[in-house]
């Protein structure tokens, strides 16, 4: 049988040049690197562009009285050129700021992207978006919520974010999800998470 460690480590590559190609409202960084190969050796000198931020986290808010969940539609420009509307239906998210931990963001964006205060709050895994162009990894939550008169437009001014918040039937974000309208990776693992853990949920959150 095989093992889940890894073959090897940082220690196995060598950074030969890190430089900021551009700087915007992202980054882009160009790396030159080598790295050992499984056949022994190591590999020729490579260069690959990275697309570069900080770790993000994403929280479901959930109501386990109401059985609802709440999502947020807003415009996404990397969504553009698609048959889908490219405003998507998600779960809050927003950038770790420096010293901040998964579960600080996920309570601030909470708050300030969907005027919720989260009770509970449970780590469903951290996760690598595309680890061939970018660096980002995002931290990925489940927040007990009382979704009662959750609704109405939020996001901060400063930000152009304007975000329609959507308490749903978990079953209607069930339908979502199964005919493709929900179609970006956080809510799709946030909600596939909640399917398998829904009935303990109701009975561990709403015990308090």
């Amino acid at each position: 049988m095989g093992e889940l460690d890894s073959t090897f480590d940082h220690d196995d590559v060598t950074i030969e040049s890190d430089e900021a190609l551009y700087q915007g409202f992202f980054q882009l960084r160009g790396l030159r690197f080598r790295h050992r190969l499984f056949g022994g050796g190591w590999s020729p000198a490579m260069h690959r562009e990275i697309f570069w931020r900080e770790n993000c986290t994403c929280v479901l808010p959930y109501d386990p009285w109401r059985d609802e969940v709440v999502l947020l539609e807003q415009f996404r420009a990397g969504a553009l050129g698609r048959e889908a509307s490219p405003w998507l239906l998600e779960v809050v998210a927003g950038i770790n700021e420096s010293g901040d931990d998964g579960e600080t963001t996920a309570r601030r964006e909470a708050e300030e992207e969907a005027g919720l205060t989260l009770g509970r709050v449970e780590k469903i895994c951290d996760y690598l978006v595309s680890p061939g162009g970018t660096n980002e990894l995002v931290h990925l939550y489940g927040g007990c919520v009382d979704a009662a008169g959750a609704g109405g437009i939020h996001g901060l001014e400063h930000e152009n974010e304007d975000i329609r918040v959507q308490p749903l039937a978990f079953e209607i974000a069930m339908e979502g999800l199964r005919d493709g309208r929900i179609w970006n990776a956080p809510a799709i693992m946030a909600l596939q998470w909640l399917a398998l853990n829904r009935e303990r949920l109701r009975d561990e959150w709403r015990a308090g």
